[in-house]
């Protein structure tokens, strides 16, 4: 096993670590929730069943949206970062977080910890794709609409979010100011790391510098 492939599940690890670190704070921030946590609470309130079913329905469903995107065969190795994530979630919210509470804190405690939150989903996605592993669903969904349309991630982030944010809203989610300020900045905020971060390819891949130099 090579030292380049060690430092790929390194940072594929430490990317989802700090990915789901955000999304707690942005639950925790007591603003609105997430878009597509808004969007699946919605659809569990409307047409029953739980949120984590909603959740991972919809994640089985965009495998083969993605396919079809990307004029590629379904990524079923999809389903490990999903159980990954589930874990990691898991921690920051029913372990590291469980008592945290800021419905009572004033405003710019919240609007804190909300931007905290964004920074760290940002950050996070930014280093968890460029190992080149699976990817969940839903994260490879903008990525997939950024490679066949010829989008900046930026941009592709943010259309994904304002639809689903919009059919959260239609179905009365639980859609809230955290809801559009993570909706219409996040793929900026994406952008912005995933270009600091481009030195990070050349260290997971080190054999692509020396063809790349021939």
């Amino acid at each position: 096993m090579s030292l380049s492939y060690l430092y790929r599940c390194a940072l594929y690890l430490l990317g989802m670590v700090i990915n789901f670190l955000g999304v707690a704070l942005i639950v925790k921030s007591a603003m609105g929730a997430g878009f597509w946590a808004a969007l699946f609470t919605g659809m569990s309130q409307h047409f029953g069943l739980t949120v984590g079913i909603w959740y991972g329905s919809f994640q089985f469903v965009f495998i083969f949206v993605n396919s079809y995107l990307l004029r590629r065969r379904p990524e079923y190795g999809a389903i490990i970062p999903l159980v990954l994530e589930g874990i990691i979630l898991d921690f920051w919210l029913e372990k590291a977080f469980k008592n945290i509470h800021l419905t009572a804190d004033p405003l710019y405690v919240k609007l804190a910890v909300l931007a905290l939150g964004v920074v760290c989903v940002g950050l996070g996605v930014a280093i968890y794709i460029v190992p080149g592993f699976p990817r969940a669903p839903v994260d490879q969904l903008f990525l997939a609409f950024s490679e066949r349309f010829n989008w900046s991630i930026g941009v592709s982030q943010t259309v994904v979010a304002v639809m689903v944010a919009g059919a959260a809203f239609l179905i009365g989610g639980p859609v809230g100011i955290g809801t559009a300020v993570v909706t219409f900045s996040l793929g900026t905020v994406i952008q912005f790391w995933h270009k600091r971060l481009a030195f990070l390819n050349r260290l997971c891949f080190p054999q692509d510098m020396w063809y790349s130099a021939h």
